[in-house]
């Protein structure tokens, strides 16, 4: 395997010299304290329905937390996590729609027809209406539901939107990303709309208001004015820390010694989101619902580091199916945890959160059929063994076919040349085209969008299109088996082949202009009427179109640096 570095320090002298604060196979930074290896476990301490807050971060990185090592401040993360359960093998999905789509359905996006991309604003496209939700399941537990936050999982028609797919209330954004003090989001050229609702309308006076402050008042207001005799369920999706990089200067200044300017803004970001999770929580202990709560903290993707994230040390970014893409933050705080303090090495996905919360609340499963997910809360909260063995990290027919790929690498079941990711028991298979693969430093050193390229790059990978690794042993994806192990390969191309079987056809139509922001007072909204049917089309056309607009800048930074990394290469560096 050919290593390259492209500075004097490889990936191998960091982990040598200590570059790597926390070790892989220890619980965290954080002691766990106060725990006795003896102690048994506590009886249930909750009578009724526990009252649920599903906190949801964007773009978070996995190295972007505290107890991870990280340089950005968290500490109130630091602080519940630490009194709670940390989960150290939590997987969600690389990017925004699949990761919103597999919490609120709990079936994997092959099951919804969202498996490739994500929804954009100009698509006649939601999450599928024969869906029954998670809050809609909670709301037949006698919950109240609450939405604050990203919606991002379609609204061309009202039946899509938030209040008409379990929640009693929304406050939030329907798009993808918008400015966080304006509320404009801009879709292309000349293509821009305000993007603020409240319940079913537009919120015109709430423009100004930075959304992360926004988003936990909100919260406040709605534990003020509920009884905590009654059950509620709360899910706060911040926009944070996705792009713009905006945050008040306050705590920009924080970070000032960071010489990389993106990284300063989202360290700001993320430690403006912390202090909201602080309000929040306060909030939870002032009126009275915090000793029978129960607080879930997830992140939805990997950091983007061309936005100031940081998935260090692990391999790949958002948007790609290596573990920087997919492996994310998680941990429940709650009172009613019978084991407290220490972290979890149980296999957790996404799509769990939907029996595990509709189980708490006592609600009825028996009628939904098809569950990709499970009920984890007794490997959460006694430690026993997860019964999740195997994660599908996706499918994805429409995503470019890797070059080199074929039915032959298949062993004839399996077309190499589809991007698919699969992970069973310790073992982790990829094929087609997995995304950026680099290990990335933390970005602290210029100005640079990225880093200052502490990282190395597997050239041999140029042909390939099957990548095995047993994710236990090595996390980092570092040592790639599929040559070694044709066996496992066969077995985990199985899986997928039976994965395969199940799949929908994909969901993925054509942009429509009415959707244009200027049809709708300049708002983003619903266009379509209730008549209209729903659109099932699986063309790549959009995709070409719509990413050639949207990879110009992109693209011209990565030609910047292939030339600078052949000019270093020709040095010898």
């Amino acid at each position: 395997m050919a290593v390259y570095a492209l500075t004097g320090f490889s990936l191998v002298s960091l982990l040598s010299f200590g570059y790597l604060s926390w070790d892989w196979m220890k619980p965290s930074l954080v002691a766990d304290v106060g725990t006795d290896p003896m102690e048994k476990p506590l009886p249930p301490t909750f009578t009724r329905p526990p009252h649920i807050i599903f906190i949801l971060t964007d773009d978070q990185g996995y190295h972007d937390i505290g107890y991870h090592g990280s340089d950005i401040q968290t500490p109130t993360l630091d602080r519940l996590a630490a009194e709670g359960v940390k989960l150290e093998n939590y997987y969600i999905q690389p990017i925004c729609t699949p990761s919103r789509s597999q919490l609120i359905t709990g079936r994997y996006q092959i099951h919804t027809g969202l498996q490739h991309s994500i929804i954009r604003p100009r698509q006649p496209n939601c999450l599928p209406l024969d869906q029954v939700t998670l809050p809609q399941k909670l709301q037949e537990a006698g919950y109240s539901t609450h939405m604050v936050g990203k919606w991002h999982l379609g609204f061309y028609k009202k039946e899509c939107l938030p209040t008409r797919r379990g929640f009693d209330t929304f406050l939030g954004s329907l798009t993808g990303n918008v400015d966080y003090y304006t509320y404009d989001n801009c879709d292309g050229p000349g293509v821009c709309g305000y993007d603020l609702h409240e319940g079913e309308d537009v919120a015109w006076d709430q423009s100004g208001k930075y959304s992360t402050f926004l988003y936990a008042q909100r919260v406040s207001k709605i534990l003020a004015s509920h009884s905590p005799k009654e059950p509620i369920f709360i899910y706060v999706a911040f926009q944070a820390v996705h792009t713009p990089l905006q945050s008040p200067k306050e705590y920009i200044y924080r970070y000032r010694s960071m010489g990389n300017v993106a990284r300063r803004k989202y360290a700001a970001m993320v430690t403006c989101m912390d202090e909201a999770v602080k309000n929040i929580t306060w909030a939870l202990k002032k009126y009275g619902y915090y000793d029978n709560s129960v607080i879930v903290f997830s992140t939805d993707n990997g950091g983007q580091t061309f936005s100031g994230g940081s998935n260090w040390p692990l391999r790949g970014r958002k948007g790609t199916y290596w573990e920087g893409g997919v492996r994310g933050i998680g941990f429940v705080h709650s009172p009613l945890i019978k084991r407290k303090r220490r972290t979890s090495w149980a296999l957790v996905h996404i799509t769990d959160w939907y029996p595990t919360l509709v189980s708490l609340a006592r609600g009825n499963l028996s009628n939904v059929q098809g569950l990709d997910g499970y009920d984890v809360w007794p490997a959460i909260s006694e430690g026993k063994e997860s019964p999740r063995t195997e994660i599908l990290h996706n499918i994805d027919p429409l995503y470019n076919h890797a070059k080199y790929g074929s039915l032959e690498d298949g062993f004839g079941i399996w077309n190499t040349a589809v991007q698919a990711s699969i992970r069973v028991g310790e073992w982790k298979l990829l094929t087609g085209d997995p995304g950026y693969s680099d290990w990335i430093p933390p970005q602290t050193l210029t100005n640079f969008p990225g880093s200052w390229w502490n990282l190395e790059r597997l050239t041999d990978g140029l042909r390939k299109s099957v990548w095995l690794f047993n994710i236990t042993a090595d996390p980092y994806e570092r040592y790639d088996l599929s040559e070694q192990r044709p066996d496992v390969v066969r077995t985990l191309l199985m899986r997928l082949v039976h994965y395969n079987r199940t799949a929908i056809p994909v969901r993925y139509p054509a942009e429509n202009p009415r959707a244009h922001p200027d049809f709708n007072g300049g708002a983003w909204g619903p266009w379509a009427s209730e008549d209209d049917g729903e659109e099932w089309e699986g063309g790549r056309e959009p995709l070409k179109s719509r990413n050639k607009k949207k990879k110009c800048k992109i693209c011209k930074l990565r030609s910047f640096f292939r030339k600078l990394n052949t000019r270093l290469m020709s040095n010898r560096i």
